[in-house]
């Protein structure tokens, strides 16, 4: 892990080259990995615990893998407040500030850390994951089974000790297929040519149940219930396997390819949906809708669809 960064320009690579890594740059990386590839210059370790985990600053003061930057992904300005809807995806120059002031360049192969404790904790990596996709960032792992994993058996290091990462510059890319607008979920609904996707689990969906900030329980037409919690072992809090998510995507009749769009409450939960169908899935016409029914039932017009009276 270095301790110096230097600035790069934009005609630099977005991502590291695969030889720089044993195997290139894979969505998910295990301890094993991390461990024999922490002394990498190029390797940024990103510890995103936060309150919904129980985590904090404190926390990653505590203990944390040696080497690591902190931020935390529930106040740390990943996502931000607009037009009174929560968790959108901030302005562009505003999220280059904040990563190029946690030390990552455009070179950098980042390790997103969750604590790795439960299917919405793995949410906080999988959004910050997206983020950095959305950014043109291709060079961005997540640590499976997070901060537990690489503890578990106590024989990874973990240094204590605040997160004092020396800033660098980073200039992003921005991929706009990947995220999803409300005029976009007009489109799907109106042309059918989009799969909806809804992360949320079953009470909500069939609305049941609801959120506190959406206005109205209940689904959008056509989607489809790929509840959050079935991507993640409740064990292990490690991520679904490639040949389980496709025998799950078959039994919802959710098709390998094509375009789709994930949502959720706030668009937390639909960056793990998203992540299985693009990541593991490895479905490339995935897009996010961070708005999701937070946005959605903020319009009176906007229809909504429940299954339960």
């Amino acid at each position: 892990m270095r301790s110096t960064f230097s600035l790069v320009a934009f005609g630099a690579a977005l991502s590291i080259s695969a030889s720089a890594f044993a195997g290139g740059v894979e969505p998910l990386v295990d301890s094993a990995w991390l461990s024999s590839n922490l002394d990498n210059e190029n390797l940024v370790v990103l510890d995103v615990r936060n309150r919904i985990d129980g985590g904090s600053a404190e926390t990653f003061a505590e203990g944390h893998i040696p080497g690591a930057v902190y931020s935390n992904y529930a106040s740390g300005g990943w996502r931000v407040e607009r037009d009174g809807i929560v968790g959108m995806l901030p302005p562009v120059e505003d999220l280059e500030t904040l990563i190029g002031g946690l030390g990552i360049d455009n070179d950098d192969h980042v390790v997103v850390v969750p604590a790795g404790v439960s299917s919405t904790d793995f949410g906080s990596a999988t959004r910050i994951y997206w983020t950095f996709k959305v950014l043109g960032h291709a060079s961005v792992s997540i640590l499976d089974g997070g901060y537990a994993s690489w503890t578990r058996d106590g024989s990874n290091p973990v240094e204590s000790g605040p997160s004092a990462p020396v800033p660098a510059s980073f200039t992003a890319d921005f991929q706009d297929h990947l995220l999803a607008t409300q005029d976009d979920v007009v489109s799907a609904l109106a042309s059918g040519d989009a799969l909806l996707i809804d992360a949320r689990p079953e009470a909500q969906f069939t609305g049941a149940e609801k959120a506190g900030p959406v206005a109205r329980a209940g689904t959008l037409r056509g989607a489809v219930n790929l509840q959050q919690q079935l991507l993640v072992d409740a064990d292990q809090q490690t991520a679904i396997e490639a040949g389980s998510l496709k025998s799950l995507m078959t039994e919802l009749e959710i098709p390998a390819d094509g375009d789709q769009v994930t949502f959720c409450n706030t668009g937390h939960w639909a960056s793990i949906a998203w992540f299985a169908a693009s990541e593991i899935g490895g479905n490339k016409s995935v897009s996010l809708y961070d708005g999701s029914m937070t946005e959605w039932t903020a319009t009176p017009e906007n229809e909504v669809i429940k299954t339960v009276n």
